[in-house]
């Protein structure tokens, strides 16, 4: 098995979630509410909403357990390759159907774990919009529960010293929704079944990010 294949390992997610948990609270200072919500043990995967790059670290370093992230091919360069596998993230080539991430995203969810995902598969509005179907698909396949997850405030203002983050010491909101299943319960896993699961993970998503946004007042 070589270092592009290797499956992700708890440890080094444990690592990246212990190095998360210091440099964003060190950094920033976030606020989180519902984190009780993700389910203690078993297969879930997280579903973030994407507005800015600081969503996918600042959730590893809040969420109460170690996160396996689905992250573009292109932040694997230089040092972060090595860096970024050994903290348990999976690579993933969003041009094609990539199945060593597809096998290795499964191979986290079959061992218990947890799943970071991007529904919107870039970072964009980061409203949940316009969903991929790769979300339902794990989730159906894998017989995972979902947890929406809404981070709020990392776009709000530019930082003095590092404009492409927010001002130091700023407040950064990160809200867990209730979990619930994708699927209708019967299993299938055809293209109308996705099809489905999509629309109803999409209202799900939607929903808890404008109860996020009322929770927290950022409106």
């Amino acid at each position: 098995m070589t270092a592009a294949t290797a499956a992700p390992t708890l440890r080094g997610a444990a690592v990246g979630r212990g190095i998360g948990i210091g440099l964003m609270y060190g950094l920033f200072r976030p606020r989180v509410l519902g984190a009780w919500r993700v389910p203690t043990t078993g297969p879930v995967i997280l579903a973030v909403n994407h507005a800015h790059n600081l969503d996918g670290p600042m959730l590893m370093g809040t969420a109460p357990r170690p996160v396996h992230f689905l992250i573009k091919k292109e932040a694997f360069v230089g040092p972060l390759d090595p860096f970024l596998r050994g903290i348990g993230q999976l690579k993933v080539d969003r041009t094609t159907v990539d199945r060593n991430a597809i096998t290795q995203a499964l191979g986290v969810l079959d061992d218990g774990g947890v799943l970071g995902i991007f529904p919107e598969g870039t970072r964009g509005e980061g409203d949940f919009a316009s969903l991929r179907a790769g979300l339902a698909y794990f989730a159906v396949r894998g017989g995972a529960p979902i947890v929406p997850v809404a981070v709020l405030g990392s776009t709000e203002r530019r930082g003095r010293l590092i404009s492409a983050l927010p001002p130091l010491r700023s407040r950064v909101d990160v809200v867990f929704g209730d979990a619930f299943q994708a699927g209708d319960g019967s299993g299938r896993r055809t293209r109308k079944a996705l099809d489905e699961a999509t629309l109803r993970i999409h209202g799900e998503l939607t929903a808890h990010l404008g109860n996020a946004r009322r929770l927290t007042g950022r409106l």
